[in-house]
């Protein structure tokens, strides 16, 4: 291809980017959300087969390695979408020092958080106080430390896993909106993880604070964290639930163990303070992950 016909992809596909986002501004999120909440969870036999048929199909999803292989067996198209994998199909990274990947999906950024900032896309930057809700005690955790950004499409395992064993000491819902957060959308769309309604779970590991945020999407009908369930927002301001580690409220999570699920494709952001971890230098934007493989290092 000559360097004429690359710039002419380019500029086609930017201004497909920026088209798709001008759509996505247009659209109204919560109630396309609501609607994909509906279908996904309709038992008529006849509509959940055909989407999950279809979904197969389409994406190439390969249902040996679910725990449930057969189809027909799903309740319902979200049942099939947050399906559980069969024990051996992921298996564990088994040294403990190593960082596990929390889900099946694609590197978006990963790098280090330069003061405030996080890399969204090439050139295109977000503040990390933004993306936790201007928390700024939680920020100062995290300043300077490590970020990691992975993308989860639609054939992608659903369910977000633990990369270290930690002990959950904050969840924090933050409303907003529902963009896309498909690689078109993040190099379009300014600030989009701090736009978009998401879930910040803070723990603490053998290596010091570790977060672990769930951001929705366009059609994300909603998140679940496996100690609060479906996550359901009683008003449009932040919501925070405190978790003092006394043993009748504490929860300790073992490395691998299932933390939440997505109902629907999304993003997940991983953060470490400054010192406590270092990425695997393979984890270039578009790389592909699978949960349980190690992404990195725990500096002790």
């Amino acid at each position: 291809m000559t360097d004429s016909l690359q710039t002419h992809v380019r500029k086609y596909r930017t201004l497909l980017d920026h088209l798709f986002a001008l759509l996505l501004y247009l659209l109204p999120h919560h109630l396309l959300s609501w609607l994909a909440d509906w279908v996904t969870r309709c038992e008529w036999r006849p509509l959940k087969s055909l989407l999950i048929r279809s979904a197969i199909r389409l994406y190439g999803i390969d249902m040996s390695l679910a725990a449930d292989p057969v189809p027909e067996n799903y309740r319902s198209f979200n049942a099939f979408f947050t399906r559980e994998l069969a024990p051996d199909a992921r298996p564990l990274e088994m040294n403990e020092n190593v960082v596990l990947s929390p889900v099946d999906g694609a590197v978006s950024q990963a790098g280090f958080i330069d003061a405030d900032s996080l890399i969204q896309a090439k050139e295109r930057k977000y503040s990390l106080s933004d993306l936790l809700g201007g928390d700024s005690e939680t920020t100062s955790l995290f300043a300077g430390g490590r970020f990691l950004t992975l993308y989860l499409s639609p054939k992608d395992y659903h369910r977000i896993h633990m990369p270290l064993t930690g002990t959950l000491k904050k969840m924090t819902h933050v409303p907003g909106r529902l963009f896309s957060v498909s690689p078109s959308t993040t190099r379009t769309v300014p600030n989009l993880f701090s736009r978009n309604e998401r879930i910040i779970n803070i723990f603490e590991t053998g290596i010091g604070p570790m977060a672990i945020i769930m951001v929705g999407a366009i059609f994300v009908a909603s998140m679940e964290t496996v100690w609060a369930g479906t996550i359901t927002p009683q008003s449009k301001r932040q919501a925070h639930w405190f978790y003092s580690g006394k043993s009748e409220e504490s929860l300790t999570l073992e490395r691998g163990a299932e933390l939440g699920r997505f109902n629907m494709g999304s993003t997940v952001i991983l953060l470490f303070a400054d010192g406590t971890a270092e990425w695997d230098v393979r984890l270039a934007p578009g790389q592909l992950v699978r949960m349980g493989e190690g992404i990195g290092l725990a500096v002790t």
